[in-house]
């Protein structure tokens, strides 16, 4: 696809909390391993794209819905609230947040202590009625569901998910579909079979939003959450047709951490679905680096070439000018141009 709605991309946002935590050793151990950048940057998509700032839904009421194929933590609605051990089906959560502070001090601290937190896990559903909870609490209003990426804790996946939404200013309802991440450096091949062993449970979700009266269903996958992402919509397609994913809006794939050939055939199977794609991709991403290294040298999706993915019919921000850091894997989360590429392609699937 045409790269020009990406052009004169000029500002890089500070570095998250997490962002700097991920310069440690563990972090360099795990270069290769989180997602990448969608939607042409590259091609110079975000020129103009100054205006108002608008509140997000999260500063007038700040809950997370929550749908995780992890095991509740016990005592139930405590921290950890769930952990990375696999559960017995899907479990819904409505998190209540506390939002960051908006003063000038709180901006600069933030930079070190974080910003959104868990203040509470009030509700917890568990077992065949968790995928119709959820849709139920959405209360017919689009939703941004976020599926996080490789070594993330339940914790860290819904602040990353809470920034997500603030950051863009998402205006309906802020979900996330949480996997069972080891949350550690050295748990690759776990973090990769239980995102693969999470397909049935995403699918159910999927399901049951769609089924649902309401507005469009925008996803947000990083990481090794693209991979999970892209195999459960081929699964509803095949199992439910294309009109199955007639109330999907936006799929932006952020450094997607896949093979390069299973990606192209996970395209290719979506259909017509596949014109829905963004792909923020980022040829300096050390993690994905890393991760083709395991991987036997295959080229992951979201450090190929600009030109090889758009010939896949899908829409390419190439990020690979806009990282300032040593890995480059979480701009859209730390990069305020970044998360406009996000915004527009949100925007874009609902005809604005």
């Amino acid at each position: 696809m045409a790269g020009d709605e990406w052009d004169d991309m000029t500002s890089i946002a500070a570095p998250t909390r997490r962002g700097f935590a991920r310069l440690g050793f563990s972090a360099l151990a795990s270069l290769s391993l989180g997602g990448c950048l969608g939607d042409g940057l590259g091609g110079g998509l975000l020129g103009g794209t100054a205006g108002p700032e608008k509140q997000s839904a999260l500063d007038v009421s700040p809950v997370l819905l929550v749908a995780t194929t992890r095991r509740p933590a016990d005592p139930a609605g405590r921290p950890p609230y769930f952990t990375d051990q696999r559960g017995r089906g899907l479990s819904f959560a409505t998190l209540r947040l506390a939002p960051p502070d908006r003063s000038l001090i709180g901006k600069v601290s933030s930079v070190v202590t974080g910003d959104w937190r868990i203040a509470s896990a009030p509700r917890v559903v568990t077992g065949p009625e968790a995928a119709t909870a959820f849709a139920e609490a959405a209360l017919g209003r689009d939703v941004l569901l976020y599926v996080h990426g490789y070594r993330e804790s339940f914790e860290t996946a819904a602040v990353s998910a809470a920034q997500l939404s603030d950051g863009i200013r998402f205006r309906g309802v802020s979900g996330l579909f949480t996997w069972p991440s080891a949350g550690k450096t050295f748990d690759y091949g776990y973090d990769r079979e239980s995102a693969l062993w999470s397909r049935d449970a995403f699918e159910d979700l999927l399901r049951a939003l769609a089924t649902a009266q309401g507005g469009r269903i925008h996803i947000v996958a990083h990481s090794m959450g693209t991979l999970l992402t892209l195999e459960t919509l081929r699964m509803l397609r095949a199992d439910a047709g294309e009109a199955a994913l007639g109330r999907i809006g936006a799929i932006v794939l952020a450094a997607p951490d896949i093979d390069i050939d299973l990606f192209t055939n996970g395209i290719e199977r979506l259909g017509t679905a596949a014109q829905k794609i963004t792909v923020i991709s980022s040829t300096n991403d050390r993690a994905l680096e890393l991760s083709s290294t395991i991987a036997g040298g295959v080229i992951r999706a979201g450090a190929a070439d600009r030109s090889r993915l758009e010939a896949l019919g899908v829409r390419v921000a190439d990020a690979s000018d806009y990282g300032s850091g040593l890995i480059n894997h979480d701009l859209f989360l730390s990069n305020v141009e970044v998360q406009q590429v996000i915004k527009r392609a949100v925007a874009r699937a609902d005809g604005r």
